[in-house]
């Protein structure tokens, strides 16, 4: 079925509002996670809501949270999400950054104990709004390990997510949003939703065989992703263990913590205009966007996309066709909705 995107907006909102938030939160929350499947991120849309509701109830995540700022002085911060809403900590922690950035050209921004960040490329759009260049490392403390170490087949690490985002005048921001393993496990979620398989060499079974049943993933015992490009993914996997777990101080994948999703998310913001002015700064990214889209083509007709402009096309016909949910992930929501008490589903 295709929904609205606003109508699916004010349904999310409904639910999140009946489960305990306040109005403010309820509507972030929902905006953040149908904005990820307008751009096409379905694994970190609607189809988290009956996770992210449960984790409520059982008091993995809270409701209403504001950051603790831990330390702070002219350019760093380091904070502590209280284990509540990644979409209204993730926007406190940006807003720290994003001020501190305008004062003095740079600043790092360390949080630690934040519940689920959602789709991490909302952040470094949020600083490209601001102005400011921003790139973002984030790991997973407890209930998403998932990755296999290159040359292992148990899981180890979490999914770990990078992004980044580059603000150019006249233009959408260029966004990449990445993250070091082969596929996020949300995506694995909605493949098991719509009853087809993963991509070819993505996951392995317990035994480290590849398989493209999304079914063996989550089997007991379970299976793993695979880290991308080899050895050169989990090396990049292991730095935003670090960066984000150990430097932030919320820990790296620790099954010490697997009863509940704990995110880290080390942010590091740049404002250009204190490297140089705006004028010269945009015009050597056009002329460098122009040379790469200038490339001969592998298909007559072929085009090459900038990191993100993929998402922005999604977004324009989802926002024009509405949002396709399948039918499990509809009758989850619809369960959710019913328990907290909705009993009118749209």
């Amino acid at each position: 079925m295709n929904i609205p995107h606003q109508r699916l907006r004010d349904f999310v909102t409904a639910i999140f509002r009946a489960a305990g938030c306040k109005d403010a939160e309820a509507e972030r929350v929902a905006t953040h996670l149908v904005e990820a499947n307008l751009v096409g991120h379905d694994s970190h849309g609607v189809i988290r809501v009956a996770s992210y509701v449960q984790w409520l109830k059982a008091g993995k995540v809270l409701a209403d949270r504001a950051i603790e700022v831990v330390f702070e002085n002219d350019a760093i911060a380091v904070v502590d999400g209280q284990f509540g809403f990644g979409q209204t900590i993730g926007e406190e922690a940006m807003k720290i950054g994003i001020a501190k950035c305008a004062k003095h050209g740079v600043a790092v921004v360390a949080l630690r104990n934040s519940g689920h960040l959602g789709r991490i490329g909302d952040w470094p759009l949020m600083a490209a709004a601001a102005g400011k260049l921003s790139l973002h490392f984030v790991n997973t403390t407890g209930a998403g390990i998932l990755v296999a170490p290159f040359g292992g087949i148990e899981r180890r690490l979490s999914a770990n997510p990078i992004a980044a985002g580059i603000p150019v005048t006249g233009r959408p921001p260029i966004l990449l949003d990445i993250s070091a393993c082969t596929l996020a496990e949300g995506k694995i979620r909605v493949a098991l939703n719509k009853g087809v398989s993963v991509p070819e060499n993505c996951i392995i079974d317990s035994k480290g065989k590849p398989t493209t049943d999304p079914k063996v993933f989550y089997a007991n015992p379970p299976g793993a992703i695979l880290p991308i490009a080899a050895h050169k993914g989990y090396g990049l996997a292991f730095l935003c263990e670090v960066l984000a777990g150990a430097l932030t101080g919320g820990g790296c994948s620790n099954v010490k913590n697997a009863d509940r999703v704990i995110n880290g998310m080390l942010s590091i913001f740049v404002d250009p205009n204190f490297f140089q002015t705006d004028a010269v700064f945009t015009a050597e990214l056009e002329r460098f966007i122009a040379w790469v889209k200038s490339s001969e083509k592998v298909e007559v007709g072929g085009e090459i996309l900038l990191p993100g402009e993929i998402e922005e096309r999604t977004k324009m016909k989802r926002l024009r066709d509405g949002i396709e949910i399948d039918a499990t992930t509809w009758s989850q929501l619809a369960a959710t909705a019913q328990s907290v008490g909705i009993s009118e589903i749209i």
